[in-house]
């Protein structure tokens, strides 16, 4: 008899690609703990140029992720208020953003989109800032979930309503202009549902940057089809595939990580320990080095009568480590606003250019 542990809840593998652009500015993470019974997703595609667009999405990946990390420490605490927590790791993001700006001016205007699939036990939510696309493949059909924050959507209603040429709006020059995007100020526009969507055994996950979507949908849609029962490793090669093989000299860069759902159970809602998480209330602050902190005294307890009292001297004398991490808090100013708070006029900011001087 051959004993065989219990197939994943997440097959979970990630595919990324320069494609033809001289520099790389998306950034992607994917974090599911083998065993674990939730796991997140963080996507940011950079605009801005080599100059900047690299360093923005890296500034939103390592934010966020190290946010949602600590948040997932308590996955029914994190549950209990996603979308607030999904927005503020977005807002404290884009407070990162302004803040490296501020202090580097030559970064000024770099920005980046974001999308954070964090999928708990068969439940799915989401926030998305931007263009970057999130799919669900499902019963054989794909469909975007999210918005998509550019001018692509209206320029599509256009030809629908009979006001532009579906050759014109193919290639129309305004279809990667973004309405919202993070870049430090306000933001326009965000798409984090209140209540998350249930998944199904089967279902395949996709977040992705939208250099994948130089293939169609009906070209992702069919690599999944005949991928479907494939581990997720196949399926992201099968699409990065693809993708080499149009060969098309504007090819974007390309990420994006592929989620296998095998397990769609979820406990009973009564069964989740209602506990109070530290999790809920992490203070938010600058991790800063004090360069040259100096001498400051150790408190020793009393000598013992075997230790002479120059052994206890030498010993609250001792310098302290060359660096010192200190928590430094943030102004109270700096607290997101409420959602209602945050839309601002919508603000079309273009895509992808390298417009730095």
């Amino acid at each position: 008899m051959i004993w065989r542990s219990r197939e994943p809840r997440y097959d979970v593998a990630s595919g990324i690609s320069q494609g033809a652009r001289d520099y790389q500015e998306d950034a992607i993470t994917a974090d599911f703990p083998v065993g674990a019974e939730a796991g997140f997703v963080v996507l940011a595609d950079g605009m801005g140029g080599h100059a900047a667009g690299d360093v923005a999405s890296k500034i939103v990946l390592t934010e966020v992720y190290s946010e949602l990390k600590f948040h997932f420490a308590d996955v029914d605490a994190f549950e209990r208020r996603a979308p607030e927590i999904l927005r503020n790791v977005a807002e404290f993001a884009n407070q990162t953003l302004r803040t490296h700006a501020e202090s580097h001016p030559e970064t000024e205007g770099m920005g980046a989109t974001l999308v954070v699939p964090a999928l708990v036990e068969n439940r799915l939510w989401w926030i998305s800032i931007g263009d970057s696309p999130l799919f669900l493949f499902r019963d054989g059909r794909l469909r975007q979930l999210n918005e998509d924050h550019s001018m692509a959507p209206q320029i599509d209603f256009m030809v629908q309503a009979g006001l532009l040429d579906a050759r014109i709006a193919a290639c129309h020059p305004d279809r990667n202009c973004l309405m919202s995007v993070l870049m430090g100020s306000a933001i326009s526009k965000v798409d984090c549902p209140s209540e998350p969507l249930e998944l199904k055994a089967g279902d395949i996950v996709i977040c992705a940057s939208d250099g994948l979507q130089f293939l169609s949908n009906a070209q992702i849609e069919k690599v999944l089809n005949r991928y479907r029962k494939s581990r997720s490793t196949e399926i992201a090669e099968r699409l990065l595939e693809e993708i080499h093989r149009l060969d098309d000299p504007d090819q974007d860069n390309i990420s994006f990580t592929i989620i296998k759902v095998n397990d769609a159970s979820a406990r009973p809602r009564a069964s989740h320990r209602p506990q109070e998480s530290v999790a809920v209330a992490r203070p938010r602050g600058l991790t800063k080095v004090v360069a040259d902190p100096g001498l400051l005294p150790i408190p020793v307890p009393s000598p013992e009568p075997d230790i002479h009292p120059e052994e206890v001297a030498a010993i609250v004398s001792l310098p302290m480590a060359e660096a010192v991490a200190m928590e430094i808090p943030p102004p109270e100013d700096t607290a997101p606003d409420s959602p209602e708070a945050t839309e601002e006029p919508t603000v079309v900011v273009p895509r992808r250019f390298a417009a730095l001087a």
